[in-house]
């Protein structure tokens, strides 16, 4: 029997490529979408016809689906998981924006509700192992920077990766502060995530891209990955989708089920 796929923010550019990718898996289809201006009509969307159209949480009647994709908005994330785990549809998040406090109270009612799910704030297989990296030059080189540069529609600043990225690095990184500078223009030195500097650029023509500078005493260390397509981040979509049902609880990052 397939399993149910509800898609959050399907009428999005990133919708779009998960509907693309379901229809190319086996085992699962879509049987419901959720935005908020999306006409009632699936064919629009190059979904099936018996596919329910929602465009509030309201709406949605119980055991819709199985599986709840979300790929919506920072404003919208935490509603709608909070919804998915009280109506017993595991989560596969791409959406970023969630706070630290936030995460923690959804893993706490994933645990209540006895429901495995995944968020993730970068399923690219390149982001994930740059953070990999990262984390590991962390342990030589305490002095470091990121700068995380994406599109100019990206609603939340800095993004999921960078600072999931910052994360990692002050789990194994010696207490240790970035040098005092002077700033003759406020915020020129960017965002502080415990002594790690963080800049964010927002273009048109950028899709997803993250550098992070390592310094020391005569040498330097920069990984980089970048994103040319939205369609690579369906790989890591796709491992979600494949694993989410076996998780026992609410897991955040794609790393920590590879």
């Amino acid at each position: 029997m397939n399993k149910r796929v509800l898609i959050a923010g399907f009428t999005g550019a990133m919708g779009a490529e998960t509907i693309r990718l379901i229809a190319s898996l086996e085992g699962f289809e879509v049987v419901a979408g959720l935005a908020p201006h999306a006409q009632k009509d699936p064919l629009k969307y190059g979904l099936n016809k018996n596919v329910k159209i929602f465009n509030s949480l309201a709406e949605i009647p119980a055991n819709v689906a199985d599986i709840w994709v979300d790929f919506t908005s920072p404003s919208a994330v935490f509603e709608n998981i909070e919804f998915a785990l009280k109506h017993h549809i595991r989560p596969l998040v791409g959406t970023t924006g969630l706070s630290e406090k936030q995460e923690t109270t959804l893993v706490k009612l994933a645990q209540k509700e006895k429901l495995g799910g995944l968020i993730a704030p970068n399923f690219g297989m390149s982001a994930v192992l740059l953070m990999k990296f990262a984390r590991e030059a962390a342990k030589y080189f305490p002095d470091v920077e990121i700068i995380e540069m994406h599109h100019a529609d990206k609603k939340d600043a800095p993004s999921g990766t960078a600072l999931a990225t910052a994360k990692l690095i002050s789990q194994v990184r010696e207490a240790h502060e970035s040098a005092p500078n002077e700033e003759t223009l406020e915020n020129v030195r960017g965002g502080d995530y415990q002594g790690i500097k963080i800049h964010s650029v927002r273009l048109p023509g950028y899709i997803a891209h993250e550098q992070v500078l390592f310094g020391a005493k005569g040498e330097a260390l920069t990984i980089r990955q970048d994103s040319f397509d939205r369609s690579s981040f369906m790989s890591g979509v796709k491992v979600g989708l494949e694993k989410i049902m076996n998780l026992k609880q609410l897991v955040i990052g794609l790393e920590n089920i590879l």
